[in-house]
């Protein structure tokens, strides 16, 4: 979190924007340097963005190479609003944190059915072996008007 003189890189309009239950689009790297792009989860905290994934993915192996990511994050009726960020990644492989974070997000994304994001937690998440993500905003682009 930023300190009292610290400015934050977000925006006030960003931030509630980011808070919201959206998706994200994020790009990553291929080996081969093309782009490769998943639609996927996220959570929202404080200064960064949290992602997740089920370990073996293209994507979570490509920021694990190259910890460079781009994210769009849309939303509104007429699809002209969105939030554009790009930074870099922080591995995170605790299980126990990574565990965690998929639960958080299941909750989110499954909050009109929760027996849904339990089941989901318990039976597919818990079984799998995660990896999170925490993306560290260097650049933000609001398309917010």
């Amino acid at each position: 979190m930023p300190t009292p003189t610290t400015p934050r890189i977000l925006s006030e309009r960003a931030r509630a924007f980011l808070a919201a239950d959206r998706f994200a689009t994020i790009a990553t790297v291929d080996p081969d340097g093309g782009p490769r792009q998943a639609v996927i989860w996220y959570r929202f905290e404080g200064d960064s963005i949290v992602i997740n994934s089920l370990e073996g993915r293209r994507w979570p192996s490509n920021l694990r190479r190259d910890e460079r990511i781009s994210v769009a994050v849309g939303g509104g009726a007429d699809g002209y609003r969105w939030v554009g960020l790009s930074g870099t990644v922080t591995v995170i492989d605790d299980q126990a944190t990574a565990q965690a974070d998929i639960a958080e997000m299941a909750r989110r994304y499954h909050a009109d059915d929760p027996a849904e994001a339990e089941r989901l937690i318990r039976e597919r998440f818990g079984t799998q072996r995660r990896v999170s993500f925490r993306i560290s905003i260097a650049a933000v682009h609001e398309h917010l008007d």
